[in-house]
């Protein structure tokens, strides 16, 4: 049956239909989005009178990466590029990130939401004369902390 939605258990969701909001700012669009990992440190101990010869693994604190966005440079960028200038400022505010992969029908199936996110970098690539592409710009993102909604 052409042209009907896909049986959700069969297919896997595409990476390239997402959305990311920024608190305060709203609803950006981004060409890329990387980074989006979680990891525990583990605790080791092994009691001094146990039998086993071998130490219990326990989760410790969790930590994750930086996240990095790729887009295009906008006119309309201003709300944006006001953060930026609030972490210049020192000023910074620190602001909620929710990126929802989405399915056909726009509506979000997965999202992670960063805590207390702040721009960390910016990265404006290569301007040529002679050059057909996107304006872009890479953004790296720290937060504290990735999770599922």
């Amino acid at each position: 049956m052409p042209g009907e939605a896909q049986d959700k258990e069969i297919w896997p969701l595409p990476e390239f239909y997402f959305k990311v909001k920024i608190d305060d700012i709203g609803e950006m669009s981004f060409k890329e989005v990387s980074g989006l990992d979680m990891e525990f440190d583990v605790i080791e101990y092994r009691a001094g009178d146990s039998k086993d010869f071998t130490k219990v693994k326990m989760p410790g604190l969790r930590k994750s990466g930086d996240i990095t966005l790729k887009k295009g440079i906008f006119v309309s960028d201003k709300p944006f590029c006001d953060w930026i200038g609030e972490v210049k400022m020192n000023t910074i505010k620190r602001r909620a990130v929710t990126i929802s992969l989405l399915d056909e029908s726009g509506s979000p199936v997965q999202s992670w939401k960063l805590t207390n996110a702040w721009p960390k970098k910016i990265t404006v690539e290569g301007f040529k004369a002679d050059g057909s592409n996107v304006a872009m710009e890479t953004l790296i993102l720290v937060h504290e902390g990735v999770t599922f909604v």
